[in-house]
């Protein structure tokens, strides 16, 4: 049997991915515990929150998304999900999310882009839903703490019609 090849510095194991991808599952973690105000902490105010409808875009800007946050809008939403008073914040769902198969598509000592699959639970209302999604994170070291420049959630049901989720991706 031939042995695999492998590189002399795998990518997942050099440090500045590991950071990323420790930064990338605390941010799963806080989501889950409903921690906005340390969620909001962890990005960039210049940084971007996008989901968009077509899997295939890299052009957010010009493409029709379901959610295309700058700092000031995901404030908005976060707040909308704490006062209860829209649908989505209504009995908020309660979320596990699994986010693993990390790849790496760049690295460097300023920043870190990541690809990771996401499983997401929420149970709302007595009802159980499963979303899968791609993600793309791009990470920016700083030797004061690491942030999130960009994230971009590719629901694997994207074009369809999505509803109200009471959460965030």
């Amino acid at each position: 049997m031939t042995e695999p090849v492998l590189s002399s510095t795998p990518k997942l194991a050099d440090h500045r991915v590991l950071r990323a991808i420790e930064l990338v599952w605390e941010e799963a973690r806080l989501l889950d515990a409903k921690d906005y105000a340390a969620w909001e902490a962890m990005y960039l105010d210049d940084a971007r929150y996008v989901v968009p409808i077509d899997p295939a875009t890299e052009d957010f800007e010009a493409s029709l998304n379901m959610v295309y946050d700058d700092s000031r809008m995901w404030h908005l939403r976060v707040e909308r999900l704490l006062q209860g008073y829209s649908p989505s914040a209504v009995a908020a769902a309660r979320t596990v999310r699994v986010v693993s198969r990390f790849t790496v598509d760049d690295v460097s000592d300023a920043e870190v882009t990541l690809r990771s699959a996401q499983i997401l639970s929420a149970f709302k209302r007595g009802s159980f839903i499963t979303l899968g999604a791609e993600l793309t994170h791009r990470i920016v070291l700083d030797k004061d703490g690491d942030r999130i420049g960009l994230k971009v959630i590719r629901l694997n049901d994207s074009e369809d019609a999505v509803s109200a989720s009471g959460y965030l991706l």
